[in-house]
């Protein structure tokens, strides 16, 4: 399956941005899908992740509250609603594929997409 990321920008910090992640290719709906993040400098992070029919959602701790996943397998999409941002949600933000259960662990995630550059400014 190919991801396409797309969304990011520059935002004051306590803004919003959404992101989208269109998927390609195979049955989108067979996926679990995630979000991570990587700050320079900094390891690839979990930040939500959305199981395939949409019923269940994860979140790391630092985001809870804050972002919200969502998909619509109709459109092969899958979003991130980013509210109060903050200077450290700062990264490059990609979203990934991976089959049946629902996985934290980047390493577990099968597809990627190219990733798109969130940047809260304070």
């Amino acid at each position: 399956v190919q991801l396409q990321a797309s969304g990011g920008g520059l935002v004051q910090a306590g803004g919003s941005l959404k992101l989208s992640c269109v998927a390609s290719g195979r049955t989108f709906s067979n996926y679990v899908m995630g979000w991570f993040r990587q700050a320079p400098g900094k390891e690839r992070e979990f930040v939500a992740a959305i199981s395939w029919s949409g019923s269940s959602t994860y979140y790391a701790d630092s985001v809870k509250g804050r972002f919200t996943i969502s998909r619509d397998n109709a459109k092969n999409t899958v979003y991130l609603q980013m509210n109060s941002l903050k200077p450290d949600d700062t990264a490059v933000y990609y979203c990934a594929a991976r089959t049946i259960t629902v996985r934290s662990d980047p390493s577990e995630y099968h597809y990627w997409g190219q990733g798109t550059l969130v940047t809260v400014s304070s």
